[in-house]
């Protein structure tokens, strides 16, 4: 019945040391030989998500920057793009001086940053993925950014999006994919719109798509999805609004929702 399966990588693919278990790998595997089309649909960067799509020997556009960016994995070659708007991811730049905010862009698959400190440094090193010290944000600002970022405080950033929500909210998409990251997209820079123009791009229909989820960013693959899955980890809020909870990322989650669904493992 399921044609797509679009996984979310951080807290759901990965396990909290940062794997993708021996059982998950097999079962999906298992699932594209069955000719299942299986995807991740993360926030992470192409050049992070590339690396993790290589673990699972994917051959297969992927869904990065929320959904900002579909991309086939070898060619390179890109089916869906949106950047922020100009005018919004200028003023979020003006904000971020005036409020002195730690703020990344995301221009052609670089990840730039005003100065190197702490959390460029953690950052990178989540994403195993270099940054590019760019003290003229001006000047990057005449590129589109596929992405825009800002990591702070949990409690403070939700104080920030809600100042920010007024002012470039009807411009942008404003999600979180973790606590402490704050990210601005196109409005249909969403997973969800990317998983319908993937489903519509292989020829299945939405019911017979599977998304599996964590975080807050995720839900509107969820609901979109035929079978909207969130993890046992996830926010409460997401759980509320999933067709299905698995067990958690430490528990292969991911594995027990293909053999259920998909290879109809008991």
């Amino acid at each position: 019945m399921y044609k797509l399966i679009a996984i979310d990588i951080d807290d759901t693919l990965l396990t909290d040391d940062l794997i993708i278990t021996e059982g998950t790998k097999a079962a999906l595997a298992a699932a594209i030989e069955q000719g299942v089309f299986v995807t991740l649909a993360t926030g992470r960067m192409f050049p992070s998500a590339q690396k993790i799509a290589a673990q699972l020997e994917l051959n297969v556009p992927i869904i990065t920057y929320q959904g900002s960016l579909i991309k086939t994995l070898f060619d390179e070659q890109v089916l869906y793009e949106r950047s922020v708007p100009a005018d919004a991811a200028k003023e979020l730049f003006a904000f971020c001086e005036e409020h002195g905010l730690h703020l990344q862009l995301y221009i052609n698959d670089v990840l730039y940053v005003k100065e190197d400190n702490e959390k460029a440094r953690g950052y990178s090193a989540l994403a195993k993925i270099p940054f590019v010290v760019e003290p003229d944000y001006e000047k990057l600002l005449t590129q589109p950014s596929t992405k825009m970022l800002i990591i702070d405080d949990p409690d403070e950033l939700d104080k920030i999006a809600a100042k920010l929500a007024p002012l470039i909210g009807d411009r942008v998409h404003i999600t979180k994919s973790k606590a402490h990251y704050l990210e601005f997209m196109h409005k249909e820079g969403t997973k969800g719109h990317a998983i319908e123009f993937m489903a519509a791009h292989i020829g299945c229909t939405m019911d017979q798509v599977i998304a599996i989820g964590d975080s807050w960013n995720d839900h509107e693959m969820i609901e979109v999805a035929g079978l909207g899955v969130a993890m046992d980890n996830a926010l409460p809020k997401l759980k509320a609004i999933a067709n299905y909870i698995t067990a958690s990322n430490n528990d292969e989650g991911v594995r027990l929702v293909v053999e259920k669904f998909v290879l109809n493992k008991e």
